[in-house]
């Protein structure tokens, strides 16, 4: 076949005839574009569903108890983001979430990986901002799409197998206890972010309690 080099642009037809039988093919440029991002569109992973979300006023026995548990109680600084990673549990079919703060508000926002659990263990990642905690991946970003951060509007670009939630805003978790819950949609590890970086002097102290359900 000759080679053409012919500028495309979007619905543009690309008629390429054979030097040898005469026969045509005919390509499409929005049909080729479509065949280059088949594999990363094979790749997306389903939507996920909304979380069921509510608070309480019992702030007094929740910080009083979190105060007692061994890691029921952390800073944030300021500047800083936050990250659980809650595994999917084999035995749970629901992931649970109860938090406040003392004094001041605090950002909170819940994504999901898709990928292999290997370890029930929860961890925890603090980076001083969404960009940063992201540039730490090892994979390249893919479909940026921006996160919207609190206050300061920094950006949190995810990659195709994250999934979002609920965004991060800020949560009145001084004043009321922010709880919620979201059924598991397969496999993979729950990402819990408490973002603090809109915030220039204050640390925030949060009450923090997790867990599964069947």
């Amino acid at each position: 076949l000759t080679s053409y080099h012919v500028p495309q642009g979007v619905g543009d037809i690309v008629m390429i005839q054979s030097d040898h039988t005469g026969a045509v093919d005919i390509l499409s440029a929005e049909l080729e574009t479509a065949d280059l991002l088949g594999e990363q569109r094979k790749a997306q992973p389903p939507p996920l569903a909304a979380p069921t979300m509510w608070t309480t006023e019992k702030m007094k026995e929740f910080k009083a108890k979190m105060g007692k548990e061994k890691n029921g109680r952390m800073v944030v600084k300021r500047g800083e983001v936050v990250t659980v990673r809650v595994p999917t549990h084999p035995e749970g079919k629901c992931i649970c979430w109860e938090f406040a703060t003392d004094d001041y508000d605090i950002g909170f926002g819940v994504y999901f990986d898709w990928t292999t659990v290997t370890s029930t263990a929860i961890t925890v990642q603090v980076s001083e901002s969404s960009d940063e905690e992201d540039e730490e991946e090892d994979e390249e970003i893919e479909g940026l799409s921006p996160v919207g951060d609190v206050e300061r509007g920094s950006k949190s670009y995810l990659r195709n197998r994250y999934g979002e939630i609920t965004p991060v805003y800020r949560r009145n978790s001084h004043r009321e206890v922010q709880a919620g819950s979201h059924q598991y949609p397969g496999e993979g590890i729950y990402l819990l972010k408490f973002d603090n970086s809109y915030s220039l002097l204050r640390n925030k102290t949060l009450f923090f309690h997790v867990y599964y359900t069947s």
